[in-house]
């Protein structure tokens, strides 16, 4: 599916049809594969073959499954008559392929994630063997992940991504509980960005307080100015009119403080919903932490079951332990003992790797749905806050109008005096 490195173009799309070159170099270029982009500058990618792999599990049973090598080379030209650099390989399973996708799914909400051919022949048929090890279905998977990581290495901002390079190019042994770190790291963000959150919020309902306390005085020394106004209107007979009217439009605009106080409550509620909103995003945080930990424990576990088994089958011990004294001072175990005891590891070893993908799954899922929804919240969040701080702004502007309009309509009836 790669073209040779000295082309002028790279093919992405194989295509058999009747035209000449010139219109096939035209035609058949995959125009969803970017040739610009960094990562493609870099290297050239290609999934060149699978194999099938037999292996005995932890039970001592056959296992059998398919690897696909990934092949990248340096994107240089090759002089006319070089040889072109060797590739970097390196085998990943089709598990690998989906880890990786899951990733970029919950990595970049907003993209448009490219798809990994099925896993298994979903639709079998008369010459395809519903095997899953058949050759031909084998190979028109090779053909689906290669394109895959053409369609990921090809996208402006997915081929920037660094596990997408690291999925390319490093032999990763714990590829799940590397990329469960970097979901980890994306966590610690959310829970860094609530507890800001929470900080600016609280911030500013202490400066609305103030500001409320400063609005409620300068209400009730406008009810001050009525009071004297009024009274100094019963000792006025030619300007006590005019007083009277001005004690009254002071008298109705102090009158106002409890509407609008209570309509700023009303905005001090919305800001103090998103302010509790945030322990809800630290909680999930907080999950997500167990999750992760439990996953992390699962693995040590499992690390520590398969180096016990590992040291009653050669005999050798790596560490001090408990065990290792007892058989310097007791003697060794008999070989009938010995065995069952790698029968029983061999079983907690089994049941070990099972919790280990039980646990992984709902790792994954969650994070996947959590991301989903967090990134809803956000919209949500950002909708409510500026309508409710437009609105607060409005009611701002509104009562300083009011203000100058309640002083404005004072002056004409100091004018009338």
């Amino acid at each position: 599916m790669m073209a040779d490195s000295g082309s002028s173009e790279e093919v992405a799309v194989i295509c058999n049809t009747d035209i000449t070159s010139a219109e096939s170099e035209n035609n058949i270029i995959n125009t969803m594969v970017e040739r610009g982009t960094v990562l493609l500058r870099k290297m050239e990618i290609s999934v060149a073959e699978a194999d099938k792999r037999t292996g005995k599990n932890t039970v001592n049973m056959q296992e059998t499954y398919t690897v696909y090598l990934i092949e990248t080379r340096p994107a240089e030209s090759v002089p006319e008559g070089g040889t072109p650099a060797a590739p970097d390989t390196l085998w990943r399973r089709y598990s690998e392929f989906e880890l990786l996708r899951t990733y970029l799914l919950v990595t970049y909400p907003y993209i448009i994630i490219p798809p990994l051919p099925e896993k298994r022949a979903e639709f079998v048929w008369h010459k395809l063997s519903a095997d899953n090890l058949d050759p031909d279905f084998v190979e028109r998977r090779r053909v689906g992940l290669e394109n895959f990581l053409l369609r990921v290495a090809s996208h402006p901002v997915l081929s920037n991504d660094k596990i997408v390079f690291l999925f390319l190019t490093e032999v990763m042994n714990n590829l799940e509980l590397f990329i469960s770190a970097v979901f980890s790291r994306r966590f610690m963000g959310l829970k860094h960005y609530s507890d800001e959150l929470n900080t600016i919020i609280l911030q500013l309902l202490r400066v609305r307080a103030r500001v409320a306390d400063r609005v409620y005085g300068v209400y009730k020394v406008h009810g001050n100015y009525g009071r004297v106004f009024s009274e100094w209107s019963a000792i006025e007979k030619e300007m006590g009119d005019g007083l009277q009217s001005a004690g009254h439009h002071m008298d109705t605009y102090a009158a106002a403080i409890d509407d609008i106080l209570e309509e700023e409550e009303h905005y001090a509620d919305q800001l103090k919903e998103y302010l509790f909103y945030t322990d809800s995003v630290r909680s999930v945080c907080r999950k997500h932490e167990l999750i992760q930990y439990e996953l992390e424990m699962a693995a040590q576990d499992l690390t520590y079951k398969k180096q016990q088994k590992e040291e009653l089958a050669t005999g050798a011990v790596r560490i001090f332990s408990l065990k290792g004294m007892t058989s310097k001072l007791f003697g060794q175990e008999s070989q009938e003992q010995r065995e069952g005891r790698i029968a029983a590891l061999e079983q907690s070893i089994q049941e070990g790797e099972e919790a280990i993908k039980e646990k992984d799954a709902e790792c994954q899922e969650f994070v996947q749905k959590a991301w989903t929804d967090i990134e809803r919240f956000k919209e949500q969040k950002d909708k409510d806050l500026r309508e409710a701080l437009i609105s607060y702004a409005i009611m701002q502007i509104s009562m300083c109008k009011k203000g100058i309009q309640v002083w404005s309509n004072a002056k004409e009836c100091f004018n009338k005096m």
